[in-house]
């Protein structure tokens, strides 16, 4: 099966559809990885918060080596964490996660939130009170030393991840190169239109993380919606014969918006990779974003109170 691929305005392809990585235990991704790769998948997103980059680099080795795929073939999105947003930690934040993955490159690297924390040898720094140890350090002095990663070959494309528009128009004002992509919580009961019309306008591509609403999150309950049970996702489901999966991301694919599912039970691997053998109407479309829920699952209000936190309603530094 050939995926879609987006151009990015780095004039490289990323393949629409990626794996999601992320888990509360390591463990599993190698494995998923690899049962990924033989069903197709090319893009595979991580992040060094995940710390699960030792096992895809192991996965990605062992596909390479038996000649399954060719690294070339390969797309590997990766994240700066937080507390390497001091423009010095930068390189060397790149070069340790390069050296896990068993990669001479990324294919896009990405600042993983706009917030920057204290970098004291832990991913959620505290103080004596148990609060989150911050940094005052600009994201735009981190997309500088982010810029001369691509300079040097370490990585063929840079972008954000949960970056709101104000702070992607500083990038574009005050910086030499445009943002590649924004990865964003983004799903029917969170389209954030207005962000994603920006993106496009500037040609910046748009990866949805978390399609589904996160229903693994530690802090998921059971009194929030659940998108898999949307009663109009599974109508829409049941008239094309797919699972509520399978239209979430499709959803999101026929709006030319990237869509990085996660999922280490292989039967779902397989069917979250197999949406482009149907398409969904304008009805479709319509009645999927009918809902009057408005929900981010991925809020991170314990990070509100710092100055460049990115979802604040009016958003201004």
């Amino acid at each position: 099966m050939s995926v879609t691929t987006l151009k990015l305005n780095s004039g490289h392809q990323m393949p629409i559809i990626g794996l999601g990585t992320y888990s509360a235990n390591p463990s599993k991704t190698k494995t998923a990885v690899e049962y990924a790769v033989d069903v197709g998948y090319r893009h595979f997103d991580t992040a060094f918060l995940y710390q699960n980059e030792q096992e895809i680099g192991l996965a990605i080795a062992a596909k390479i080596e038996k000649k399954i795929v060719k690294r070339e073939n390969l797309f590997i999105t990766n994240k700066l964490w937080s507390t390497f947003r001091d423009p010095k930690d930068v390189r060397p934040a790149i070069l340790k996660t390069l050296k896990n993955l068993k990669l001479n490159y990324l294919d896009l690297y990405l600042v993983h939130f706009p917030v920057a924390f204290v970098n004291n040898g832990n991913l959620f720094p505290e103080g004596e009170n148990g609060d989150v140890l911050y940094a005052d350090i600009d994201y735009i002095d981190t997309w500088k030393e982010m810029e001369k990663l691509v300079d040097e070959g370490l990585v063929k494309s840079i972008g954000v991840s949960n970056f709101n528009q104000y702070q992607i128009n500083r990038i574009l004002k005050e910086c030499k190169v445009v943002p590649a992509n924004n990865q964003i919580e983004l799903h029917p009961y969170l389209p954030q239109d207005e962000l994603v019309e920006f993106c496009k306008k500037n040609g910046i591509a748009v990866t949805a993380y978390s399609p589904f609403g996160g229903p693994t999150r530690p802090w998921a309950t059971d009194t929030e919606p659940h998108l898999l049970e949307d009663p109009n996702v599974i109508k829409v489901g049941e008239r094309h014969g797919r699972t509520p999966a399978q239209v979430l991301i499709r959803f999101h694919t026929q709006r030319g918006i990237a869509v990085i599912p996660k999922s280490f039970t292989p039967s779902r691997i397989k069917s979250n990779f197999q949406v482009f053998d149907f398409d969904l109407s304008k009805e479709d479309m319509e009645l999927i974003r009918s809902s009057d829920i408005i929900c981010r699952y991925y809020g991170l209000s314990q990070w509100s109170n710092t100055k460049y936190f990115p979802f604040r309603e009016n958003y201004a530094e």
